[in-house]
């Protein structure tokens, strides 16, 4: 999980403080997340999924799918 954030930062040409700024935490608690020194709370994941537009399950190496679920009603 913690590479595929990485990885999506990167390719969306991101810094950390500008994740960090969308998530309202530090540029270090939000280092920390990328390397896996500290967990990823269930809010942050959900944030980061709608941010990249992709699924939490993809985000935590579940599915190489990342195109999001469908919403429900």
């Amino acid at each position: 999980m913690y590479r595929r954030i990485r990885d999506l930062r990167e390719d969306a040409d991101l810094y950390q403080k500008d994740l960090a700024e969308y998530l309202q935490c530090s540029q270090v608690c939000y280092s920390h997340y990328e390397i896996g020194k500290r967990d990823v709370p269930t809010d942050v994941l959900i944030k980061l999924a709608r941010f990249y537009n992709t699924s939490v399950d993809y985000l935590l190496g579940l599915t190489d799918e990342k195109t999001p679920y469908p919403k429900t009603k």
